[in-house]
């Protein structure tokens, strides 16, 4: 029986979520290929582009380098260094430059003390320790539930679900995080007119479209979430 209903809630819940994580991981995928065909008219590369927002912005302290793989752009906040993909840092794409000014914009988070980020920040350690230990503690719960240690094995799987919670709890202040850092790059692209009205609008498409990921992790966090609880709930 509880495997069965353990199915009915995969179906129900994960299923969907899953299917709209391959569906926005289609979509960053198609947007950049197209938007990364389309150079920008004034040929800004995307690693100038990152610098030219943070002069703009008295950073002068956070450089810009490159980085291996494909759509692995990131700010790394510890070595205020902007990391910019071959594809992004090189390239004089509308889709390059768009993204490398989101990576800019999270340096700005940063310098500026953004509440969401410094937010996502603390609670990485516990989101991580959470992502490793979740799945363990509910496993080691089913076991001890199944030899009849019914007040240990609930503890197990209640911290496992609460660890998992982290988790989600991250996924969702990602969100206005990202958002916020797409907001700062298109407003910083338009005001340095390093792209004219509709390669603005390209850009906003491309980071629309990454942005749908993180809303896509979030529904599967939440789906997940949601599955474990509805399982072991009925259990009890």
């Amino acid at each position: 029986m509880f495997f069965y209903t353990f199915d009915i809630y995969y179906l129900i819940l994960a299923v969907p979520a899953i299917l709209f994580s391959l569906l926005a991981q289609w979509k960053v995928n198609s947007t950049f290929k197209k938007y990364s065909k389309i150079r920008a008219r004034r040929g800004t590369t995307g690693a100038q582009a990152a610098g030219a927002i943070l002069r703009q912005n008295g950073l002068y302290d956070i450089g810009v380098e490159r980085v291996g793989g494909r759509l692995t752009d990131h700010y790394d906040p510890r070595k205020k260094l902007i990391r910019l993909s071959d594809a992004v840092g090189g390239e004089t794409s509308v889709a390059a430059v768009g993204i490398a000014a989101h990576e800019a914009g999270h340096a700005l988070q940063h310098a500026t003390s953004y509440g969401p980020i410094r937010l996502r920040q603390a609670i990485i350690p516990v989101t991580r320790l959470g992502s490793f230990l979740a799945f363990p503690l509910i496993i080691a719960g089913l076991f001890f539930m199944n030899e009849a240690l019914n007040d240990f094995g609930p503890l197990l799987i209640n911290l496992g679900i609460l660890f998992f919670g982290a988790a989600f709890v991250f996924q969702l202040v990602t969100l206005p995080v990202e958002f916020n850092a797409s907001r700062r790059a298109l407003q910083a692209l338009e005001g340095s007119n390093m792209l004219d009205q509709n390669e603005l609008v390209g850009a906003q498409k491309v980071l629309s479209a990454a942005a749908l990921t993180y809303v896509a992790a979030l529904a599967v966090s939440l789906a997940q979430l949601l599955r474990l609880l509805l399982v072991f709930g009925r259990r009890r």
